[in-house]
């Protein structure tokens, strides 16, 4: 039985017979049949009958229902009402607008609306270099989809996207203040994107773009950067980037490797892996090795993209040929973006000695990462169910938090790069081991650290 996870987490409500033993044999049943009890409440308790509510966790859908089944399953237990406490905290959205002045009587609407609002419009007028400081702008990003790449799901389309953007926006809030607005654009056309994102601008300090495909995503980013004056930010590409580069770096002095002197062999060439690349490049790695679904990119091959020509010509210097398997022999870290089960647990013993492997997708990885423990010395997930969880949360609160306190323009990779050390260096020479080589997303320092890092680059210090 997979891993239960809070995602699939439902409450049951039942009526059972006035028994108070059976709350014993619901909590045996759960168990049984693979589940995880978190709270049984007794919510009614007459001569007749008892009404609990009993909530617990399952590894997915099915498995949800499984349990349902059998607590239903159970003499004199009714399974009367089953919510799904996911859906339930989605109901109204994640997210809203608040007020931060009181509008309490005449006095406060004219200061904050007509007539003195006039006031501070004709100033900005006068003054357009003041608008990041006399509103909201210098501590807003607009949270940009056009729905074609959503989490795992793929091509699901604005709508549906609009979740995950509020779920972001609500991140932006919680762990770096910062005001944030899903955009979800109804469009997948790039010059439409392109002309949208500019003409909204305006009201924004910086853009963070998220869940584009590749390689549309990279001309869209590439277009935004040359056109306007505030900072825009790809998180699947960057986002991404910064947290790998801080986890290897960890990773890596556990194993007491160097990264210059490391073989890497990354699964997945859409954007989230060219942006490790390209980061990882930038830190000093100089033999990296990028396998897609029909094998290591090599140049020289034309049967590629452009954009994996591109990626071909910076990348696998041994022009090693063949599948992730072939690739593997010898490496020393393997970083998976790519698809769930691509890699079998015993190719890791052809890796060199004390490997580190990194399977990041969602939200099934590479490899099992349990099974991928018996053969590397460090290993790394995007769930949060297993230690060394590489999520993005690490590092956009806090590169925002700094793009926005330095008015910055632009994002360079020296910023990515301080950012990423900053992120490593949280983790205490003494926390460091093979189960904790990456900060928890709940630890305070880690916004700080990365926005202090991001500052100094951008009031050029």
């Amino acid at each position: 039985m997979s891993a239960t996870a809070s995602s699939y987490s439902i409450t049951m409500r039942l009526h059972t017979a006035p028994d108070h033993g059976v709350v014993g044999a619901v909590a045996t049943a759960i168990s049984a049949a693979g589940g995880v009890v978190t709270a049984i409440d007794v919510v009614d308790s007459t001569r007749e009958r008892l009404v609990l509510d009993v909530t617990c966790s399952a590894s997915d859908a099915d498995h949800s229902h499984s349990l349902e089944e059998a607590v239903d399953a159970i003499d004199g237990v009714e399974v009367y009402k089953v919510s799904d406490r996911t859906f339930l905290l989605h109901i109204g959205g994640k997210i809203e607008v608040a007020s931060k002045v009181p509008l309490k009587n005449r006095d406060d609407l004219s200061m904050a609306y007509t007539p003195g609002v006039g006031r501070v419009s004709m100033a900005l007028h006068e003054h357009p270099e003041d608008v990041s400081r006399l509103t909201i702008k210098g501590n807003s990003v607009a949270v940009v989809t056009d729905g074609s790449a959503v989490l795992g799901l793929g091509n699901i389309g604005p709508g549906a996207a609009l979740p995950v953007m509020e779920g972001k926006a609500a991140l932006f809030k919680r762990f770096a203040n910062i005001d944030a607005w899903p955009i979800c654009l109804a469009s997948q056309d790039t010059d439409e994107i392109v002309r949208a994102v500019e003409m909204i601008a305006p009201g924004f300090g910086g853009i963070n773009l998220e869940d584009i495909a590749a390689p549309r995503c990279f001309e869209i980013e590439q277009r935004l950067r040359e056109s306007l004056d505030i900072p825009v930010f790809h998180d699947d590409q960057h986002g991404t980037a910064i947290v790998v580069l801080a986890a290897l770096t960890n990773a890596l002095r556990v194993v007491e490797k160097s990264l210059t002197e490391c073989r890497v062999v990354l699964s997945g060439a859409g954007a989230a892996g060219t942006a490790i690349v390209t980061l990882l490049l930038a830190a000093g790695l100089t033999d990296v090795v990028v396998v897609d679904r029909d094998g290591a990119l090599c140049t020289g091959d034309e049967s590629l993209s452009p954009a994996h020509t591109d990626l071909a010509s910076v990348t696998n210097p041994r022009a090693v040929r063949g599948r992730l398997k072939e690739c593997l022999v010898g490496a020393d870290v393997f970083i998976g973006v790519s698809a769930p089960g691509i890699l079998q647990p015993e190719w890791i013993a052809s890796m060199a000695e004390r490997p580190v492997v990194f399977a990041l997708a969602n939200p099934d990885p590479e490899v099992d990462p349990a099974e991928a423990e018996k053969y590397a010395a460090v290993v790394a997930s995007g769930r949060s169910d297993y230690p060394n969880q590489i999520n993005n949360v690490l590092a956009f609160p806090g590169v925002f938090r700094g793009l926005l306190d330095a008015r910055a323009r632009d994002i360079t990779i020296d910023m990515l790069l301080r950012a990423a050390d900053a992120i490593a260096h949280v983790v205490r020479d003494e926390e460091l081991n093979p189960s904790f080589i990456i900060p928890t997303v709940f630890n305070a320092e880690v916004p700080k650290a990365v926005a202090a890092a991001v500052r100094g680059v951008g009031v050029g210090e």
